[in-house]
């Protein structure tokens, strides 16, 4: 079964240097229908001014993944890490046993748009950690790329869950399929475009639950970039 999550029935935030998009309940959103689905638990668009961002705060015993949609983010954290994350980048960083970072808009005249997701891990205390890579870098081969795995794989960058995320451009009239196991969940989130999932349409900033769904098609009739999470 395919469930669409349509962007504009998703949770808002507009706090003036800040406009978020709440796939999940979080922070000021609830909505106890939309806590999740298995281990992924916030998908959050954020669109930060110029010069704006996030002092240091802390985390604990998440798997947090940024995927830079425009502009540049400047990450600093407590681990010693410090780094901009562009479009094109894939960074995740394990909270584990407790970690304090910043982000910010690394510019001071263009804004910047990236997705904020957190998986939660099989464990809780792991030693916290730190990756960032090339997005094109990664697994080649494949239009579905592997970005984020629990064992890396393909060159993905890896997270304490076992959980896979794939990222994909489609061109026109180009297709994608994936089986997925009739035991694990799924969720694809269209970062920009129109994409069609089996049945299904969806445009910029809509998700789509997969439950019991093996067989999945993907296609564009003009152009989609798209988010595709296998799930325990």
């Amino acid at each position: 079964m395919i469930t669409i999550r349509q962007a504009n029935q998703r949770g808002h935030g507009q706090h003036g240097w800040l406009t978020s998009w709440h796939t999940f309940s979080f922070a000021g959103y609830h909505d106890p229908e939309f806590m999740g689905i298995s281990a992924l638990r916030v998908i959050n668009e954020d669109h930060v001014a110029a010069g704006a961002g996030f002092p240091t705060h802390g985390h604990r015993d998440m798997e947090i993944i940024s995927y830079v949609v425009q502009g540049e983010l400047e990450h600093q954290d407590s681990m010693g890490n410090g780094s901009v994350i562009r479009r094109g980048d894939i960074q995740r960083m394990s909270a584990g046993s407790g970690v304090t970072h910043s982000e910010y808009n690394a510019s001071k005249t263009e804004s910047l748009q990236f997705l904020q997701i957190w998986i939660q891990p099989d464990r809780k205390g792991v030693a916290p950690g730190y990756e960032q890579k090339r997005i094109a870098e990664i697994d080649q081969d494949h239009r579905l790329k592997l970005i984020a795995s629990p064992d890396g794989h393909r060159g993905s960058v890896h997270i304490h869950q076992d959980a896979r995320l794939y990222v994909a451009t489609l061109r026109p009239d180009e297709c994608e399929h994936y089986r997925l196991n009739p035991h694990r969940s799924g969720y694809v989130h269209v970062v920009k475009g129109n994409l069609d999932l089996n049945d299904k349409h969806l445009s910029t900033g809509d998700g789509a639950f997969l439950i019991n769904e093996n067989a999945l098609d993907f296609s564009s009739q003009n152009q989609a970039e798209f988010l595709f999470f296998d799930l325990p």
